[in-house]
């Protein structure tokens, strides 16, 4: 990370329709409470559940035209994307909130992610292939299901999460996963416990 150990800017992205009884919220509550117990901690907040407009022929459009021809309209329709990027590129640490849905991850957050990754901005394509842009960051995703168990051949999340979040830059990502909550609440809850306490311990090690 890039941060000077005694400051982080957190980016905080939530994605559950539940605003109480949420596990993601709640586990991604607990990780960003225990960072901000030990250093100064600035945390910026996307609530994808609040909606986000999925990507539309205009803002394709907007996107393929070189930044200095685009027109006001334009601009206009590409502003939430550009908004959204900014807070990334601030960003020294990303939370993510994953609730699987239907084995894959909600249609908001999946809004969020055509939003973010944009070609030249984010990513880029090289003879070698596309490299992402977003380097130097640290992303933690707090994945809760009832019954899908993370990491399964039928977590369709979790897998292309890492991958979008690689594809543009962030490649050290942390999984704290409370799974399969339908099956055995208390197993899951305490397992996701563990894991919580091995990322911070993790994480202040590194810093």
């Amino acid at each position: 990370m890039t941060n000077t150990h005694d400051h982080i800017t957190v980016l905080r992205v939530d994605a559950s329709a539940r605003k109480s009884g949420s596990i993601s919220r709640d586990f991604t509550n607990r990780f960003i409470d225990a960072l901000a117990n030990h250093q100064d901690v600035a945390t910026l907040s996307h609530d994808t559940a609040e909606g986000l407009p999925f990507v539309d022929e205009e803002w394709i459009g907007a996107n393929f035209t070189p930044a200095d021809q685009r027109t006001d309209a334009q601009k206009e329709k590409l502003a939430l994307s550009d908004s959204l990027i900014a807070d990334l590129q601030a960003a020294d640490v990303v939370t993510i909130g994953v609730p699987l849905y239907n084995f894959g991850i909600p249609a908001s957050l999946k809004a969020w992610i055509d939003l973010v990754a944009r070609a030249g901005v984010t990513f880029k394509y090289t003879e070698n292939g596309p490299q992402g842009l977003l380097t130097g960051k640290k992303a933690y995703l707090f994945a809760a299901s009832g019954g899908t168990e993370v990491g399964s051949a039928i977590d369709f999340a979790v897998p292309y999460l890492k991958h979008a979040l690689a594809f543009i830059g962030i490649t050290d990502v942390t999984v704290i996963a409370a799974d399969k909550t339908a099956v055995d609440v208390d197993a899951s809850l305490k397992g996701a416990e563990t894991q919580l306490t091995s990322a911070l311990t993790g994480f202040k090690k590194a810093a």
